[in-house]
């Protein structure tokens, strides 16, 4: 069987990526470990293939994520966490969409599922 490798774009930062399309475990992609939760929430995105550096760096959000719950209640909302204020408007922030866990299909400012208009 011949391999293909294909010269493909990190749908997050745009970088070029080579991805060998019929055989995912040698794309530099498979390097990266990622744990059961950051996979699970990779699922859920409208991401194609991504770099390494854009892969680690949601996998970060995922593990710092941990550390915070989803508000319910308007006092559990916290300022410079959950959003923050234009004017008079709350802008909701990349973590709150990521506890939120799933995308609403709005075209949010700081959307982490990679969804777009």
């Amino acid at each position: 069987m011949i391999e293909k490798e294909a010269i493909k774009y990190c749908s997050q930062c745009k970088t070029e990526i080579f991805c060998h399309i019929q055989d995912i475990e040698k794309c530099a992609c498979s390097t990266i470990e990622l744990t059961p939760e950051t996979r699970k929430f990779l699922t859920k995105t409208y991401f194609d293939c991504l770099c390494n550096h854009c892969l680690e760096t949601i996998h970060k959000k995922v593990a710092a994520a941990n550390a915070h719950s989803f508000p319910t209640e308007k006092s559990e909302f916290i300022e410079g966490v959950h959003f923050y204020k234009e004017g008079n408007m709350w802008v909701f922030t990349e973590l709150y969409h990521l506890l939120k866990g799933s995308c609403c299909g709005n075209g949010c400012r700081h959307c982490v599922y990679g969804y777009t208009e």
